[in-house]
């Protein structure tokens, strides 16, 4: 009885992720509405964040248990799916239709989470992608466009216009599919060596966060695909 406890663990945590990447999704469609004391969308930003721990903690308490399966891999997949693309999908969708945009743009955010789910099975019968990614991994993808969503936020004007977010919106889709090499950040030491773009990152996620505050993490991606082509260039 302990062992089929111990051996669900790490899928009880992916399913927490999946429930805090549809409560993004509801927070996401209310926009701006006032919602336990913050603007909806913030919570929106909030529970994609959750998720991205949850997405974290699985894995690691698989590695810790030692309770891998394929149902948990699988699992984790359709999770992310919803968590980190539809989630910023909506967010999108919500957020262009508050600046007057044409519908069809607004719609054209359902492209995340289609190029998401590519993204996705690809990845699961990739045995190259163990200990890096090819191509721009789901959960950044996500990240990116909080940072972009919030920025237009903030600051509205061309950034939120259908024909800046269109570029950049088939931009980042394509970049989940396409076979540009990017590190992770799963660490073997915690030395410099042979982490040094890590740790890079993970400093740069500081300062942007800091300094810019959530637009930060859209700076932060884009970031992270600079260190990935200087990483190329290296190797």
């Amino acid at each position: 009885m302990s062992n089929i406890i111990i051996r669900n663990i790490p899928n009880s945590i992916t399913c927490l992720n999946i429930a805090s990447g549809v409560m993004a999704i509801i927070c996401a469609l209310r926009g701006e509405t006032e919602m336990w004391g913050m603007e909806a969308y913030n919570w929106a930003y909030i529970f994609i964040g959750i998720a991205a721990v949850m997405d974290f903690l699985d894995g690691f308490a698989a590695r810790l248990l030692h309770a891998y399966s394929d149902m948990g891999k699988e699992l984790d997949s359709l999770c992310d799916c919803v968590s980190f693309g539809v989630a910023p999908a909506m967010i999108l969708f919500s957020t262009l239709e508050q600046y007057g945009n044409p519908q069809w743009i607004s719609w054209a955010a359902l492209i995340i989470p289609v190029f998401g789910a590519l993204r996705l099975a690809k990845f699961n019968i990739d045995t190259r992608q163990t200990s890096s990614f090819i191509g721009l991994p789901i959960p950044a993808n996500a990240i990116f466009w909080i940072g972009y969503t919030a920025l237009c936020h903030q600051q509205a004007g061309s950034l939120c216009e259908w024909w800046f977010v269109l570029p950049v919106l088939l931009l980042e889709s394509w970049l989940m599919l396409s076979p540009l090499p990017l590190f992770s950040l799963k660490f073997k030491t915690w030395g410099w060596k042979g982490n040094g773009f890590r740790w890079v990152l993970i400093a740069a996620a500081v300062v942007l966060v800091a300094f810019a505050g959530v637009p930060g993490l859209m700076w932060l991606i884009i970031t992270y695909l600079i260190l990935g082509l200087f990483a190329l260039i290296k190797n």
